[in-house]
């Protein structure tokens, strides 16, 4: 069957695809950005990638007409003040041009929305439900609350939370019940559902068999690490202060941090349905979900993370826009050093940020990202995916990958925090040295005003990593 598979570089979308290359489907991968999307060499003969922006309803000409089925994964619930609105064109420009090809059925992954009064974040995911039912095709719509894998959001800041704070006094809304359910059932389930009849025209709610509390899906949490915590719920707590709360503590942004805490005010308990028996699945406890992610963590084996996404940023544009690095009107510090192992050189360039640090004057590197959260940036708290591996569109600390090259020896960074215009740093192997060039765009007088404030620390940085990264180590 051909399948056209929207947010194939989003969490839920890098895992479906390979399931669904595996069963023997075409698969039709939409992407915003066609340069982030990196999927593995062995599925790349299988899989067909097309560049659309639901937005744009001339881009959506390009999705072949001759599709059995579609995977609607897409949502932007950080992305503007707007998102509403945006998503419910998204779904109906989808819907227009779907209902131009053969498709037969659409599956929507949406959340909980059981209650008469819900968040800003769920009732937008109600009106696309709503939208995308009025197709000329079967629409299947899958509602999940909390989704428990690594590299989740939920699994992401859960883990902030209970390993950074031994004693938590937080709002109210942790004693708001859930149903969390592991991110390999919800794949399971997708995939399951396709082009199932039985699950036509229906909306099933999807959670495993445990209702938790979020005080005490953080304690199992803490259970399952061997850590001892506290936790003290207060009533005085506002949403904004709360979300300042969440933001401070975790790598989430302020936005995605907002709409959070008005979801979790939401009770998000599945009402009974006969999917699971339909499907023949019996989804795993809580407890096993966290002890899954673990497992895949200590192995390296993440295969997505929301931290990758646009959303951990709020950037709305195509990191493309951002390769071809400026000169004109720009500041630049280049530095250029010779190092004795070329492979030495460029396995440490690839670890760089996250756990490993920035090789010298990681307090400083703190300092600036601890006053990056202060001003709404991503701080450093996203780390990264991987300890040793980058892709285009990798999230870094507070910089996105735009290029890595590892056998050509060329990694090239933008910058995503708080800046008064915009920065790039490349690492570059040329002949026996390694180039290190940062470059600093300015946005007017207080642009300039930055650059020769944080100059002077550009010698302790850059001069230091330089050296770092070009010793060889035995």
């Amino acid at each position: 069957m051909k399948i056209l598979l929207t947010g194939a570089t989003g969490y839920i979308g890098k895992r479906l695809l390979p399931v669904l290359v595996e069963q023997g489907h075409e698969v039709i991968c939409c992407v915003r950005d066609i340069s982030r999307f990196n999927p593995p060499s062995s599925l790349k003969p299988k899989i067909k990638i097309i560049q659309i922006d639901l937005l744009d309803k001339d881009s959506l000409s390009k999705i072949p007409l001759d599709i059995d089925a579609a995977y609607y994964l897409v949502h932007s619930m950080s992305a503007s003040s707007n998102y509403k609105s945006l998503e419910q064109q998204s779904a109906i420009n989808f819907k227009n041009a779907l209902n131009n090809t053969t498709a037969q059925h659409v599956i929507y992954l949406s959340g909980i929305t059981n209650e008469i009064e819900l968040s800003e974040h769920l009732e937008s995911r109600k009106i696309v439900e709503d939208e995308l039912n009025t197709g000329n095709y079967s629409l299947t719509t899958l509602r999940a609350g909390i989704i428990i894998g690594s590299g989740s959001a939920s699994f992401e800041i859960i883990r902030d939370l209970v390993e950074k704070l031994p004693i938590m006094v937080a709002p109210k809304w942790l004693n708001t019940k859930c149903q969390p359910i592991g991110i390999a059932d919800v794949i399971k389930i997708l995939s399951k559902t396709l082009l199932n009849k039985t699950t036509y025209n229906q909306n099933f709610d999807i959670g495993g068999p445990d209702i938790l509390t979020y005080k005490a899906m953080l304690l199992e949490f803490a259970n399952v690490r061997n850590l001892k915590r506290q936790i003290y719920t207060v009533p005085v707590m506002t949403p904004k202060l709360s979300s300042y709360w969440l933001y401070f503590v975790t790598s989430t942004s302020y936005k995605l941090a907002v709409a959070l805490v008005h979801s979790m005010k939401v009770e998000v308990i599945c009402r009974k349905n006969n999917l699971n028996k339909i499907l023949n699945i019996k989804p795993i406890k809580y407890h096993k979900a966290l002890k899954n992610a673990f497992a895949k963590i200590e192995k390296n084996q993440i295969m997505s993370s929301w931290k990758d996404a646009y959303i951990s940023s709020g950037i709305n544009s195509h990191i493309s826009e951002f390769i071809r690095v400026p000169t004109f009107g720009c500041f630049i510090d280049q530095r250029k050093q010779k190092f004795k192992i070329r492979e030495n050189c460029i396995d440490k360039i690839w670890k760089i940020g996250g756990q490993n640090g920035w090789y010298h004057s990681n307090i400083l590197w703190e300092i600036r990202g601890y006053l990056d959260k202060l001003f709404g940036g991503v701080g450093l708290r996203r780390g990264r995916t991987n300890p040793d591996a980058l892709q285009v569109g990798d999230a870094l600390d507070f910089w996105r990958v735009l290029y890595a090259d590892k056998q050509e020896g060329r990694l090239l960074l933008f910058a995503e925090m708080k800046l008064p215009g915009e920065a790039w740093l490349e690492f570059k192997i040329v002949g026996n040295q390694l180039e290190q060039t940062a470059t600093f765009r300015p946005l007017g007088v207080w642009g300039r005003l930055y650059w020769y404030a944080v100059f002077p620390f550009h010698g302790i940085l850059f001069r230091g990593m330089l050296n770092k990264l070009t010793k060889a180590e035995r």
